[in-house]
């Protein structure tokens, strides 16, 4: 009695190509991804700033309704330092505030973004936000 098999299975051969083409593709691939980390930090700061400059103009459009063309007198009730939940920069500006210790505040007027060194001026005669490399 002979009894046959229908296994089947891939041979060693197959095998290195299929990694080999895993390999290719992975060379391929990682250039695109390995940057995302400076991407995903320049566009937190962008929102952050976005968010301060929007609020500012908002807080100037309340000074307006009330008859007022003033713009806030500060961004934020924080004391000097990194931002935390019992520092929070930006919260006369940005409901809550922002507790990030990547942004810290220098003094009344000036905020630095620790990961791009970028320091930023507030004028609450023109109500800018701007930065200052």
């Amino acid at each position: 009695m002979r009894i046959t098999s229908n296994h089947s299975a891939f041979t060693l051969v197959e095998m290195v190509m299929v990694i080999v083409i895993i390999g290719l593709l992975a060379v391929v691939a990682m250039p695109k991804f390995a940057d995302l980390q400076s991407e995903a930090t320049s566009a937190a700061e962008k929102g952050t700033v976005a968010a301060v400059r929007s609020g500012i103009k908002i807080a100037h459009m309340s000074n307006l309704a009330k008859g007022t063309d003033t713009y806030p007198d500060a961004l934020g009730s924080a004391k000097n330092g990194p931002g935390s939940e019992d520092n929070a920069l930006f919260d006369v500006v940005i409901d809550n505030g922002i507790s990030d210790s990547k942004w810290e505040k220098l003094s009344k007027t000036k905020y630095k973004y620790a990961p791009t060194d970028t320091t930023y001026t507030y004028d609450n005669k023109e109500g800018t936000f701007k930065s200052k490399k």
